[in-house]
């Protein structure tokens, strides 16, 4: 194939994958909707049906990576632990590296069926993104602004309420705040040196107000922490445009798991708890740098079938009324129409190209580039 036909083929696998994921979704946010009639019937029943939609929109983007791409993920962990994950609720702390870290988390918690109940702190900005934005309304994410003053009573209230989940959950946080880059850790260090604590080589500073109201307010419902630290075998530097073009990348995951008793109720006493698990996830980053490997037993964890059978639900229902109206569009001949649908096949390449955008490193979130005198949550 020559490289023009490539490339058209490759713009229109993203525009059919982006037409299905985007008309799903708002189907999807459309029967949430109804669904708040039964919030004040049965709250927990609201909750059970709003966990199945919302697996229908994440795993989409789930089945890119595990089906589409290829991508391989090797988990490395302790086999008692291993038989635990999926059957408990739990806090998930993730490092911050990469353009897909999100996508990998949400693959660990589909390989152990957890999915559509997940949870993560979110920026209160993406409340009112359509599709994931409005789903993860619907799930009673934790939205916060980042100014640790307002936020406070809005998160211990948002995870008080989810106390009686009907689902087991994993809560996923990045208590870095937001992704690495040099300049953010070259400031996030200079405020560990302001502070006198140990510097880090490969993570930035924890934000440990966020983490320990966390653990506060989800203790004696939350049995673990899941000290989670991902990597990308031969150097490579995954991206979401890079899985979408059907890239495949070797994912190393190192899970520990924490018995939520040893980490201190005391806020400060977390704090510091926390800063040395951070210098800990620093000495494995950097024993998988040196050797490639954590000190664990690999396990791969079997795809599950569902994410595949989702999206191809989706893709039989929404593609055959496209193909019809393309065929009476052609058909007609009309200058006007065919005009309107260039144009809508214009606006969707640059909503897609958006879309990818905001994930990548170099346009991600300015969270952590302020001055190294700001307050840490």
């Amino acid at each position: 194939m020559d490289i023009i036909g490539f490339l058209k083929s490759q713009f229109i696998c993203h525009l059919l994958i982006c037409y299905i994921f985007i008309v799903s979704g708002l189907i999807i946010n459309f029967i949430q909707l109804f669904t708040l009639v039964l919030w004040p019937i049965n709250k927990q029943l609201f909750r059970k049906i709003n966990c199945r939609l919302a697996y229908c929109i994440s795993s989409q983007m789930v089945m890119l990576l595990e089906w589409w791409s290829g991508t391989d993920c090797t988990l490395y962990t302790d086999p008692e632990s291993y038989h635990k994950y999926g059957k408990e609720n739990a806090i998930v702390i993730l490092n911050h590296n990469y353009e897909i870290d999100f996508l990998c988390g949400w693959n660990f918690c589909e390989r152990f069926g957890v999915l559509g109940s997940s949870k993560v702190l979110a920026k209160k900005e993406l409340s009112y993104v359509p599709i994931v934005g409005w789903m993860w309304y619907f799930l009673e994410m934790v939205f916060c602004k980042r100014k640790w003053e307002e936020d406070r009573k809005t998160v211990m209230q948002s995870l008080l309420n989810i106390r009686d989940y009907p689902e087991n959950f994993w809560f996923l946080i990045h208590c870095e705040g937001t992704r690495f880059t040099e300049q953010k850790h070259q400031i996030s260090m200079q405020v560990a040196e302001a502070k006198g604590l140990p510097k880090l080589k490969y993570h930035l500073l924890p934000r440990t107000k966020g983490f320990a109201v966390t653990v506060q307010c989800l203790r004696n419902v939350v049995s673990a922490v899941y000290d989670s630290t991902l990597n990308f075998r031969n150097n490579e530097n995954p991206t979401l445009l890079g899985v979408l073009n059907g890239k495949k990348y070797h994912a190393d995951l190192y899970v520990r798991r924490i018995p939520l008793e040893e980490v201190p109720e005391d806020e400060q006493e977390c704090s510091k708890w926390l800063h040395k698990l951070y210098q800990e996830k620093d000495a494995f980053q950097e024993e998988y740098y040196r050797t490639g490997t954590y000190p664990a037993t690999p396990i791969v964890p079997p795809r599950r079938p569902w994410t595949l059978l989702n999206w191809l639900f989706w893709a039989l229902l929404l593609l055959y009324p496209l193909f019809q109206l393309l065929i009476n569009m052609v058909s007609s001949g009309s200058s006007l129409t065919l005009a309107s649908f260039a144009f809508v096949i214009i606006v969707a390449s640059v909503g897609v190209r958006w879309m990818i955008g905001v994930t990548e490193i170099n346009k991600g979130s300015t969270y952590g580039n302020n001055d190294n005198k700001q307050k840490q949550m």
